[in-house]
């Protein structure tokens, strides 16, 4: 609890659902060992307006939170105990519990309750301080919550504040003044911090440091609150100032300007410690200080020594310094140790390509390696050149040469003019000798094959931004972003391990928000560096503003910008354009017909479109998919190519080509509908144009349809939203209400209800009536699947009416078949049949046959209970005849439940069973978790009647479970009802599984659920 909320169980993390779930565990953790009322809990996430059904929604979750804890075979248990619950567990399996034990304890050992013992008081508050990972609760969305969050934070500070006190006591003055002055920094306000470093700096010797501390401490106060300082700071001031400070209490402390104090003269630097200066004479080894140390002629000029006279061959050493916080994979150094050693037994020139993205280390890792092989392996000499590849103007390979050749000794006029001829002398050159070359920043191979030598004792290592897959026997290293933990460990070896691990949970916010590039993250270190004020979550803000990113990316020489712009400017004019188009998607990963639609390119594989951007790794492949590649952006280089965006398109072709983009989604999702249905039924349309992606890639890809929709949800929802943004309102309602065939068989009913949200205040503002009432007639759909049935009627009654102004059969006939459902399952079905009879005439004027067959299904369930089994045979083998011929599945299975009701009914028990086996392993199939919930009650159904309990028990316990999984909290109580009425000799099982059904029913205003159930209750 002491940074975000984080659960470890005995096979390793637990993911707590974010939300209510978190909330209420917070709570039950900070009270652990002690009753926590419902009512405290509802105020702990709703506070001032807690829905009807808020108590419900705290079983539930409490239900759940039981069920995770009880997976992870910890030493917990969670259990309902009058007016709430109650988490049991040990003190040492929470560290807020722990914590406060830890620093009671140091407490009672400072005071002498514990024996008096100082060191181990400092010990144990030191320990309660490192359980923290950040602030208390980090995330957590609940304003009471967030109180008692604060609270332990200040206990947090008032431990380290106490620790201090203790080892300033104990004479550590010296050894806090670094740690005082980064709280100080980051807790400007809080005057005992700054009291405590003022002692330890007078204690240390540094009385002036002391005072400038003092009127650092008035100036904060002064600026941020209007206040002088506290009296104590004040006192100890004047008693600097008098030189009457007391030594704290504790061995006894040299005072500054005693004869007991540390002499400050003679330091570093001053003229009396300069080597051989007092002497006269030289220490051994250091170089004369200058020419007029040497002998000279009569014109001044040194004289070169006898030795020179014979003429030594020239070793060059040109490559640039060594980084010192230099972070990489060992194995990926040994490995690139071992190729430029020539370890592949090849027996040709040993050659190593590193590539990788802007800002990925190519040219710190190859300098690293470089200097590494240099002194052992590379006795001859280094040579490095920078070839300038990613500007617009790299470096020739003639050019190259002459620097190689006159590195290596030969007069510039000896130089031959031709390329070849320079080639032919720099091999012969390197011929006898072990010589590394380094290549930086290579365009291509092109631009690096004259430049290899001929002898396999040198070895050349390369850099470049393109892959170089035509280097010859070349050893490959692509590099990519760090890990985040080698991304943490660079960003301490610059900024220092103590402030990473004093705000841990920032330092990783921080490595996220630059996408763990190296380039980027050292930028950030050393802004950071340079400030050590700054906190490290000031800069995740910094940061956090896209628009600003690349203007915080900045530090003196080191620029991203600058970095990204080298490999931009060096694309062809239509690359440059789909890399600003590309970045007005929104998806994780990017399809490739993406780049066909942005530039209304109707070629048959549009991937072609994206290569050029991957060979120079301004994108990423992030793997393959049914119809081919799937691409991604480095997030650094999305808003890189945004700022470019903004720049070159004017807002006309922005828009075009977003419209194109959109309109590849819903081509696709309203193909994929059709796919699943058989055709274009049971949904409404809008007039936004549609962009079609190349037909092999479409067949591929909804090969599978809801398998597709899966996979792209988020994209999908997605651009429900962006296109609401961008005023696309016709096309974010008919994708949002084309997505319910994904929705509804997956029980997405969040995912259903915000992208139905939005796009009803798109269509709202833009006056969209038609647009308006099939949002409101899908959004009853979606009340009703939630028992929401008021609100579920009322919506659909005012789609009704639009379209019916509009004479939009469609509409009515969704409208009417979804209210005569309402109404049978309240039991009116005289109401249900004629609007079903209704229904099913707007179905035939609209010519949609699977809206027919589903009202037919329907109605069946009717004229079962009626006894007109007939009647319901009759419209049931209608229905299948018309989903077998358009090949719908799930219309099938639909169907095919009743016909298993129907022969329940009649009397044929083992035939039902097996079709309700059967539709069972359809919905599986599908993924149908609502329909597989049905199936589960229907089998404890018919085993019930077959006078099997144990069977039925298994499956209406299967049921609750595959429902409330799903959060279909009515359709969990109707299954806890049906299992209560076989349990009925297990009293304290029924009222666990009726007391939460009771509730459920209550709030859905399910009336005759509700009676049942509550009389059962009773005679528990």
């Amino acid at each position: 609890m002491l940074g975000p909320l984080q659960v470890q169980g005995a096979a390793g993390p637990l993911r707590v659902p974010p939300g209510r779930q978190e909330v209420i565990l917070a709570a039950l953790l900070l009270e652990s060992n002690r009753v926590v009322s419902t009512s405290q809990l509802v105020d702990l996430i709703w506070e001032d307006n807690p829905p009807e059904t808020a108590r419900t929604q705290v079983q539930i979750c409490v239900s759940r939170l039981r069920k995770l804890l009880a997976g992870a075979q910890g030493e917990v248990t969670l259990v309902t105990r009058p007016p709430g619950y109650v988490l049991h567990t040990g003190e040492g399996n929470v560290d807020a519990a722990l914590f406060t034990s830890l620093v009671q304890r140091a407490r009672a050992l400072r005071e002498g309750r514990e024996g008096g013992d100082a060191e181990r008081a400092v010990g144990l508050l030191r320990s309660a301080v490192t359980l923290w990972q950040g602030d208390c609760l980090t995330g957590l969305d609940s304003g009471p919550l967030a109180n008692k969050a604060r609270q332990l934070n200040e206990e947090r500070l008032a431990a380290v504040e106490l620790r201090i006190r203790i080892e300033l006591e104990l004479g550590r003055h010296d050894r806090l003044v670094g740690e005082l002055q980064r709280l100080t920094h980051e807790h400007p306000l809080r005057e005992k911090l700054h009291g405590q470093l003022i002692q330890a700096l007078y204690w240390s010797g540094r009385q002036a440091e002391a005072l400038e501390a003092f009127r650092t401490a008035r100036r904060y106060l002064a600026e941020e609150l209007g206040l002088e300082p506290s009296r104590e700071l004040r006192d100890l001031e004047a008693a600097i100032l008098a030189g009457e400070l007391p030594p704290p209490n504790g061995p006894a402390q040299a005072h500054p300007g005693s004869t007991g104090g540390t002499a400050r003269t003679g330091g570093a630097g001053s003229p009396s410690e300069r080597p051989g200066e007092r002497t006269g004479r030289r220490p051994e080894g250091q170089a004369p200080a200058g020419p007029s140390e040497q002998p000279a002629t009569s014109s001044g000029a040194p004289v070169a020594p006898a030795a020179e006279t014979v003429r030594q061959e020239t070793v060059p050493h040109q490559l640039p310094a060594d980084i010192a916080d230099f972070v990489a994979d060992g194995q990926r150094l040994d490995a690139l140790a071992k190729a430029l050693a020539g370890g592949d037994g090849r027996g040709t020139v040993p050659l190593a390509a590193i590539t990788g993205k802007p800002g990925t280390g190519k040219s710190t890792l190859a300098v690293h390696v470089a200097h590494a092989l240099a002194e052992t392996g590379f006795p001859d000499g280094q040579l490095y050149c920078d070839l300038r590849g990613t500007t617009g103007a790299p470096a020739t390979p003639v050019e190259v040469l002459g620097r190689f050749l006159r590195a290596l000794g030969i007069p510039g006029q000896l130089i031959p003019e031709s390329l070849d001829e320079r080639a032919e002398m720099y091999r012969t050159r390197l011929a006898s000798r072990r010589v590394l070359v380094v290549l930086d920043d290579a365009a291509g191979e092109g631009q690096v094959l004259p430049l290899l030598p001929g002898s396999r004792g040198c070895a050349v290592l390369v850099t470049s931004r393109a892959r170089l897959t035509a280097l010859p026997g070349a050893h490959r290293v692509e590099l990519d972003v760090l890990d985040e933990d080698r991304a943490l460990e660079l960003l301490a070896r610059i900024i220092g391990q103590e402030r990473v691990a004093g705000e841990a949970v920032a330092a990783e916010a921080l490595v996220r928000t630059v996408g763990r590039l190296p380039l980027a993250l050292r930028i950030v270190a050393a802004r950071l560096a340079a400030r050590p004020h700054w906190t490290l979550a000031s800069m995740v803000h910094r940061l956090a503003n896209e628009r600003h990113r690349l203007d915080e990316l900045a530090h003196g020489e080191m620029t991203m910008r600058a970095s990204l712009s080298l490999t931009y400017e060096g694309l062809a004019p239509g690359d440059r354009s789909l890399l600003r188009l590309l970045s007005m998607a929104q998806a994780p990963t990017l399809p490739s017909w993406l780049a066909g639609a942005l530039l209304d390119d109707r070629r048959p594989f549009p991937s072609d479109l994206l290569e050029p951007l991957v060979d120079v790794q301004m994108l990423d492949v992030a793997g393959m998919e049914t119809g081919g590649f799937r691409y991604r952006f480095h997030e650094i280089i999305r808003v890189y190519a945004r700022e470019q965006l903004a720049d070159r398109h004017p807002p006309e072709e922005r828009k075009a080509a977003f419209a194109r983009m959109a309109g590849g989604w819903m081509h696709l999702a309203q193909k994929a509908h059709q796919k699943v249905y058989g055709g274009d039924f049971t949904v409404l349309h809008g007039d936004a144009p549609r962009w079609e992606p190349p037909a092999a890639y479409t067949d591929e890809a909804l090969a599978d349809p809801l398998a597709w929709l899966d996979a792209e949800q988020g994209a999908l929802c997605g651009m429900v939203e962006h296109a609401a943004e961008e005023g696309l309102h016709d096309l974010s309602w008919d994708l949002a209400t084309s997505l319910v065939t994904l929705f509804e068989v997956r029980g997405h009913y969040d995912l259903w209800e915000r992208t139905h949200t939005i796009a009803l205040a798109a269509v709202r503002k833009a006056g969209n009536l038609r647009g308006t009432a099939a949002i409101r007639a899908s959004l009853g759909s979606l009340y009703m699947s939630r028992n929401q049935y008021d609100t579920a009627r009322q919506t659909l009654t005012s789609a009704l009416d639009v379209f019916q102004a509009l004479d939009e059969p469609m509409g009515e006939a969704l409208c009417r078949r979804d209210m005569a459902l309402i109404a049978r399952t309240g039991g009116d079905d005289t109401t249900a049949l004629e609007l079903y009879g209704r229904s099913l005439a707007d179905f035939d004027r609209a010519g949609d046959v699977v809206g027919r067959a589903i009202v037919l299904t329907q109605s069946a369930h009717i004229r079962m209970r009626q006894g007109e089994t007939d009647t319901a045979q009759r419209q049931l083998d209608e229905a299948l005849d018309i989903y077998e011929g358009i090949g719908y599945t799930g219309g099938r299975a639909r169907t095919l439940r009743r016909v298993g009701q129907l022969l329940l009914e009649q009397g044929r028990s083992d035939l039902a069973v097996l079709t309700f086996t059967e539709v069972l392993e359809l919905c599986r199939d599908s993924g149908d978790a609502i329909g597989e919930g049905h199936l589960l009650r229907d089998l404890g159904h018919a085993f019930t009647v077959m006078g099997r309990p144990d069977r039925a028990r298994d499956f209406f316990d299967r049921a609750v479970s595959a429902r409330e999984q799903i959060m279909d909290f009515s359709g969990g109580a109707l299954a806890r009802l049906d299992l209560a009425r076989l349990l009925t000799e297990e009293p304290g099982r029924s009222r666990e599984l009726l007391t939460p059904a009771v509730e459920v029913f209550r709030d859905r205003r399910m009336a005759r659920e509700l009676t049942e159930a509550e009389r059962l209750l009773g005679a528990c």
